[in-house]
C-alpha cells in the first residue's frame, strides 16, 4: 500500500497508522530502534519536530521506505500556516 505525505502532519498520521495497524505500542517501536517512547509520542503527534534520523529509524522499524518523486505540477499543499510545503 503506498501513502503520500506532503506535510508533517501527513506523516506523523501514517507513521501512527502504520504501528496500530501492526499491533504495537509506542514503546514496541521505540525498543526496536533505541529511542524513547515520548519520542514516538512527539513525532506521532507532529513529524516537524523529529530529527530526520529518527524518522528513518521509525520507517524502519515499521518496515517502510521512503520514495522520492517528482510532484504533480497541480498538487501543491498548503500547511496550517498557508505556506506550501
Amino acid at each position: 500500500m503506498e501513502h503520500v505525505a506532503r506535510t508533517p502532519q501527513q506523516l506523523a498520521s501514517i507513521l501512527r497508522s502504520w504501528r496500530r495497524r501492526g499491533n504495537l505500542t509506542q514503546q514496541d517501536i521505540a525498543a526496536k530502534v533505541g529511542i524513547k517512547q515520548s519520542t514516538v509520542s512527539v513525532t506521532e503527534a507532529d513529524a516537524s519536530r523529529a530529527q530526520v534520523a529518527t524518522l528513518y529509524k521509525l520507517l524502519s522499524a515499521l518496515g517502510l521506505e521512503l520514495v522520492i518523486r517528482e510532484r504533480a505540477s497541480s498538487s501543491t499543499v498548503r500547511g496550517a500556516s498557508g505556506k506550501e510545503w
